[in-house]
């Protein structure tokens, strides 16, 4: 064995991360690698006289390496191939030894990437670029920069073979300019799997020749003026897949069924139960239509989709969907009920089970392995070994390992990325039929070490579009050609996808969330250079102390550049607001909110103290308040959200509590909105007095869709006057 190879397994055997104050950036790497060894000598130094060497497998990194630093400094970096560069990139599955790993030896006199594979060797250039100043991110000619790097070796080598991203371009349709983008960022921070989910009730948006009316109809919802949509040619995907390949990232088309397809339903009517002609939907929901699976021009066309689909990507993996299917249809269609005799089938759902054997079995003839949520693993036996994606109920990976199968963590709990990081008023619109998924709560998952004889294969983060469709607030608006709604998209999912690569990609042992959180504050301006949007975390609260005055708020810098601005009389804190430069003491906790402010443009939410409702929890889940100004002195409609409060079918329990005031509200009838249907009506025809200071009533839920919005409409009036205040709750029973 050649000594360099022994020095890298060596190192690879579980040095510790090893650090010199005077070497800062690498104690800043995310993903954090496995070792890090400052060396003696002089910076490197980047000039316009630095040549980039290659082995021919690592031709396209070496051009994606010159084109990034040509950008940033207007230099234009010859290209050589052959080991005799300035940086030097070489591929070596016997230095080192296992797959998308690689060393990176960073010395005065020149760098050398060594990576088991491409994706190894552009791992190390993401390593290497992150011990640059952040401004090798920007891409336009940055003047003044001493482009140097710190002497360093590292050897590195992801923990987890499946690290990814789910993005959801079929509720709303992404240019592919905008898909590339996000390889991009996923590619830094060494993320190596998208997961295309090209197919829903909202829209198909994948080119099939042999059914053009999938793009032609069903790529678009809504007329004139308002319509919505849009789609990825052949060609189109091509050029994604190739962008793709460079940065080590695969391409995992998902292609819905039997559920999730009226999108293809509305362009091919016959597909479905009913051959009911339906629109494309505009709002979110989760339609009851389903591919009929007891005829044969369904299963006709869904072959024929995926061979087109099979040519186009070369994956080994193709996502079959199978989530979240009601079998209605399947009970009353004579097809579908045939085929269910035919077949010995007791129950509806067995039909998927049928279906997904079906399918896997041709996919496995193509040499594909097929993906699915954990339903297609819950609905009978099924023969062909599969990889289920656990969204669900994670312990449902030990079903999977006992029925031959493999998985991949996202659950809803920690990797769904359209849920908010916190609850606190003022983030844009999200889904809320989950609590708040923190930056803290995405690093923590529990996550194994990957093993040889592990079935989980990894981690994947989700990021779900159908918060586009309810209603205009996030679409642009095309005559001001301006990207709202990739800026929300980026929003929801940075800074989280740094801590979703530092938990797929390091060892359990290794992960730190304080760590972690120390580095990400350098990350930021790294983030703008690269002209991606992020949430900047409010600002850390150092310790509260209680004291005669009061309480004191002590507070810690935590994103470098930024200012902290406060208020101290519970109003929202704005760049105007008084600096923070010391302690800040006020009565009452409540009182004191605080933001980072990054220059005069980006602002973080507040930090803010939650008013406790502890005293009321037997009540359910804090819904809304009214308080004097919002009291009406005739019957008139008063609106809250209680969406996330209405979270399932089932009774639910709806509670007025008064606080203070000498008049009474007067409560009349009381309806529950889903979108803009009323689903509930019922009398209240009671007053929230002194007298009668808690009044409540129930309400039944039948129609619950996950992510679809819930409104309660009260007619209310002040009784004698409106100085009334008090709160609503809302639970299930």
């Amino acid at each position: 064995m050649k000594l360099k190879t022994i020095l890298f397994s060596l190192m690879l055997s579980g040095l510790a991360l090893s650090v010199s104050a005077s070497s800062p950036r690498h104690t800043t790497i995310i993903p954090k690698p496995l070792s890090v060894m400052p060396q003696a000598g002089e910076a490197f130094r980047l000039t316009p006289r630095t040549t980039i060497s290659y082995d021919e497998a690592a031709k396209s990194q070496a051009e994606y390496l010159q084109e990034v630093l040509g950008r940033s400094t207007g230099w234009d970096l010859r290209l050589k191939p052959g080991r005799k560069g300035t940086i030097r990139l070489t591929v070596d599955s016997v230095t080192v030894p296992r797959a998308e790993g690689y060393r990176l030896t960073v010395k005065a006199k020149g760098v050398e990437v060594c990576g088991h594979d491409a994706a190894g060797v552009f791992y190390g250039l993401q390593t290497l670029l992150q011990l640059f100043p952040e401004q090798v991110y920007s891409r336009e000619r940055q003047k003044g920069v001493d482009w140097t790097a710190e002497p360093v070796e590292v050897a590195d080598v992801p923990n987890q073979p499946w690290r990814g991203m789910m993005l959801d371009v079929a509720r709303y349709f992404f240019h592919k300019d905008f898909v590339k983008k996000y390889i991009d960022m996923m590619a830094m921070y060494k993320l190596n799997k998208l997961q295309f989910h090209l197919i829903d009730d909202s829209g198909w948006r994948l080119e099939i020749k042999k059914y053009p009316r999938l793009t032609e109809v069903g790529a678009w919802a809504g007329t004139d003026a308002n319509r919505l949509g849009g789609f990825y040619t052949q060609d189109d995907i091509r050029e994604i897949i190739a962008y793709a390949a460079v940065r080590g990232v695969e391409i995992i088309p998902e292609i819905e069924f039997p559920a999730h397809i009226m999108s293809a339903v509305v362009a091919y009517p016959w597909l479905s139960c009913t051959g009911v002609q339906h629109e494309l939907p505009t709002q979110h929901f989760i339609s009851r239509e389903l591919l009929c699976v007891g005829k044969e021009t369904s299963l006709q066309f869904l072959r024929d989709v995926l061979d087109e689909t099979i040519s186009l990507f070369p994956s080994r993996y193709l996502n079959i969907g199978g989530d979240e299917a009601v079998y209605t249809r399947w009970e009353t269609c004579p097809d579908c009920q045939a085929l269910m005799k035919r077949e010995g089938l007791g129950q509806a759902s067995q039909l998927q089970g049928w279906l997904t054997n079906q399918v896997t079995g041709w996919l496995k003839e193509k040499g594909r392995t097929a993906i699915g949520w954990e339903e297609v693993l819950m609905r009978g036996h099924v023969g062909t070994p599969l990889v289920g994606l656990m969204w669900h109920n994670v312990g449902d990976t030990i079903k999977a390992k006992e029925a031959g199968h493999q998985s991949i963590l996202t659950p809803a709990t920690h990797m769904y990325f359209d849920f908010p990081e916190t609850r606190t008023p003022g983030e844009p619109q999200y889904a809320t039929w989950m609590p708040p998924i923190s930056l803290e709560k995405v690093y923590s998952m529990p996550v194994e070490d990957y093993s040889s004889a592990s079935s989980n294969l990894g981690v994947q983060g989700c990021l779900w579009s159908d918060q586009f469709i309810h209603g205009d607030k996030l679409q642009e608006i095309a005559a001001l050609d301006e990207n709202r709604s990739e800026n929300y998209a980026e929003y929801f999912t940075f800074p989280r996808l740094l801590a979703l690569s530092e938990l797929s990609w390091s060892r359990k042992a290794d992960r730190n969330y304080a760590d972690f959180r120390a580095r990400l504050g350098t990350h930021f301006a790294r983030l703008d250079h690269k002209d991606c949007n992020y949430r900047i975390p409010e600002p850390e609260v150092e310790r509260v102390e209680q004291n005669d005055n009061g309480w004191t708020f002590t507070l810690r810098p935590n994103v470098p550049g930024a200012e902290i601005r406060y208020t101290t009389n519970g109003s929202y804190p704005n760049v105007h607001s008084p600096l923070y430069t010391a302690p800040v003491t006020v009565e009452n906790k409540a009182d004191f909110l605080a933001i980072n402010v990054l220059g005069t443009h980006r602002y973080s939410r507040p930090f803010l103290t939650p008013v406790d409702y502890s005293a009321y929890k037997s009540y359910g889940e804090f819904t809304a308040e009214w308080k004097p100004l919002q009291v009406q002195p005739t019957a008139s409609p008063w609106h809250f959200d209680a969406t996330g409060k209405i979270s399932g079918n089932g009774e639910y329990e709806i509670t007025f509590i008064r606080l203070r005031g000498d008049n009474g509200l007067q409560l009349g009838e009381l309806q529950v909105l889903k979108h803009d249907e009323v689903v509930a009506s019922l009398p209240l025809n009671a007053v929230v007095s002194q007298e009668s200071p808690v009044v409540q009533a129930f309400f039944p839920i039948d129609c619950f869709e996950a992510g679809t919005p819930f409104r309660i409409r009260v007619t209310a009036c002040g009784q004698g006057g409106n100085d009334t205040a008090g709160l609503v709750f809302v639970r299930r029973k």
